[in-house]
């Protein structure tokens, strides 16, 4: 079969490789679409990062560079191994992409996202959705119903936002600032709009903009390039300042027009992943007695993700604003991505 894997920095080749063999406890799923993220770009311009490097194999899953790319996926379950009752053939599912040990403390404690040897699948090794099928633990596979497969991808980016907002705290009646509309901020808006909660999302490109006013997250929607962010949300917020803000861009100014921005005693989450370190203004922090929170990922976030849309509570249609085939991944893809991402938001690819 087909499959994307990551060789190195702007190496990332489509090439032949065998079929995983179905073993007990897991499933075979054909994959239907995998959404390009942001992790996949920060490991096409400055990886290996998560991928592990030639020679430093990861702990759990053994392999190290060359690896199948993609970890936002949906697809069919099209063979079960011995010992999986609760998922058949036939299924619609999407994956919660993890190597995780299940001894170290935070194992132990519930919180298997922060593993000490923690990995993703797409990333860290075994397989991707970025190939024709991939084989996967049964622990990782939720069923989506009758979600549309494309949309389904999306789940997983969702699971991001829903885990950085329930980090947050943030409640109904509340106002949270979003710093950046791609992918990760239209979607942390979209699950702060279900709960009742206000939405501010600065961003400066222009489709994303107009995505972010199209699609209904948002209730306001400031270019801080136009506008004075600071002194609108002064104006929106009578004076208080944000209740929330969420980083979801990883640009050092962002960060600083959010602690800004917020109220005394207001929660910061950053939710994106940085390419090189920040800087952050402490003063702000203590004068303000700012909580910066850190998330990663997802903990127990599928199954309400996966509620939210079958209960229409978020619509995830208007965010795929691309569909390209599995050979078309960097030139289509990536480099879009990259170079214009000011024409598109998210973009599916079917293997």
């Amino acid at each position: 079969m087909k499959a994307a894997r990551f060789h190195a920095r702007h190496d990332v080749r489509i090439e032949d490789v065998p079929e995983e063999q179905v073993r007990a406890g897991m499933v075979k799923i054909k994959v239907a679409w995998c959404g390009i993220c942001g992790t996949d770009l920060h490991e096409f311009l400055e990886g290996p990062i998560f991928v592990p490097a030639p020679g430093h194999p990861h702990p759990l899953s053994g392999e190290q560079s060359p690896v199948i790319m993609g970890h936002e996926f949906s697809g069919t379950i099209v063979e079960v191994g011995q010992g999986v009752g609760e998922l058949a053939i036939g299924d619609n599912v999407v994956v919660e992409p993890y190597f995780v040990c299940d001894k170290c403390p935070p194992c132990e404690a519930g919180n298997y996202h922060l593993c000490t040897k923690m990995g993703f699948i797409g990333l860290s090794g075994g397989g991707g959705g970025l190939s024709g099928k991939i084989v996967v633990d049964k622990r990782w596979v939720h069923k989506i119903g009758d979600i549309p497969l494309d949309e389904a991808a999306l789940i997983e980016p969702l699971s991001v936002a829903h885990h950085a907002v329930t980090r947050s705290g943030a409640k109904a009646g509340d106002v949270a600032l979003i710093g950046g509309s791609g992918p990760i901020g239209l979607l942390t808006a979209a699950v702060l709009k279900s709960m009742d909660v206000t939405t501010i999302i600065s961003e400066l490109s222009a489709a994303r903009k107009e995505k972010a006013h199209s699609s209904g997250v948002a209730d306001y929607v400031i270019d801080p390039s136009q506008e004075d962010l600071q002194q609108r949300i002064q104006e929106i917020t009578d004076n208080v300042g944000a209740d929330v803000a969420f980083e979801c861009a990883g640009v050092n100014a962002v960060l600083d027009s959010l602690l800004e921005a917020v109220k005394p005693t207001a929660v910061v989450v950053n939710v994106s992943i940085w390419g090189r370190p920040a800087t952050v203004d402490m003063q702000k922090i203590v004068l303000k007695e700012i909580d910066l929170r850190g998330t990663i990922a997802y903990v127990r976030d599928h199954p309400k993700t996966i509620k939210l849309v079958q209960d229409g509570k978020v619509n995830l249609k208007p965010f795929i604003t691309g569909r390209i085939a599995l050979e078309d991944l960097v030139e289509k893809g990536f480099n879009t991505l990259i170079n214009h991402n000011d024409t598109a938001v998210k973009i599916l690819v079917h293997p």
